[in-house]
């Protein structure tokens, strides 16, 4: 049995919580640290033991995998107090906090930076993994195992690709959430109604994304399939891809100013 202790259960650990109980973890192997009753209320009655602090969690528990699931502007505050946990392997999902940071706060212990993104809530994200060399290749399967439950899992060796990663997985829910919005008040200033514009852009983003997740085709091949030449979607595509000032010009600059941001609040 995989044991685990999550510390956090806010909007990324719930999510993780549920999914790990979904894919059949046994709950019993499961403690949390989250104050207050709404996990508790929760999850308690699925199995799993929620505690207030740190100092609540039995001394008998030893986790295999503690998932630091704080808000990063808190994690030093934190994180110190489950250094006794050492022989197991920490695995974090706060954004912009590097490996070295969790190493000067917990010694010399098995790390795991995760990039986890939002769509774990419907288990559909997608989390980038790099480990130091402490974590062996049993830790790396168990932090595998809790991660797949919430989407797919890729690992990388280079720590400083995370920033662009974040950059591009991280935050891209939200350049995908803003496409929906900015399509829909496109198509209420054509004329539609609210309620319907609102609606074809949520429909066509979640169906699109649907078709290029099951398509063997590439996202360039996709569009140029939907492309009849000189039609309505090839008009659209020459505003959204002109030269020096189109969608992707402004992706390249978006992207780029994510990645240079992580790098500063990792400082």
């Amino acid at each position: 049995m995989t044991r685990v202790l999550l510390v956090g259960c806010g909007k990324m650990g719930s999510a993780m919580l549920a999914g790990w109980i979904e894919r059949g973890i046994d709950p019993a192997g499961i403690v949390v640290v989250e104050p207050g009753g709404a996990a508790r209320d929760t999850f308690g009655p699925k199995g799993v033991t929620v505690v207030d602090t740190v100092g609540a969690v039995d001394r008998a528990f030893m986790p295999d995998v503690v998932v630091l699931a704080v808000k990063p502007q808190v994690m030093a505050e934190v994180a110190p107090s489950y250094a006794r946990f050492k022989d197991g392997v920490f695995l974090s999902i706060a954004a912009g906090k590097p490996v070295s940071f969790f190493a000067g706060l917990l010694g010399d212990v098995a790390i795991v930076r995760a990039m986890p993104n939002t769509p774990a809530a419907v288990r559909a994200g997608i989390t980038v993994c790099v480990a130091n060399a402490r974590v062996d290749a049993a830790r790396r399967a168990a932090c595998q195992i809790l991660l797949e439950a919430v989407g797919e899992v890729a690992w990388i060796d280079d720590e400083g690709l995370m920033d662009a990663v974040t950059a591009v997985s991280g935050s891209g829910p939200a350049y995908v959430f803003l496409l929906a919005e900015v399509m829909a008040k496109a198509g209420a200033k054509a004329g539609l109604p609210p309620e319907l514009a609102t609606r074809l852009a949520r429909a066509t983003v979640w169906g699109s994304g649907q078709l290029l997740s099951q398509s063997a085709e590439s996202s360039e091949q996709l569009r140029i399939n939907v492309t009849s030449p000189g039609g309505t979607t090839a008009a659209a595509l020459a505003v959204l891809m002109a030269e020096g000032k189109g969608f992707g010009e402004l992706m390249d600059d978006a992207v780029a100013a994510a990645t240079r941001r992580g790098k500063e609040l990792a400082g």
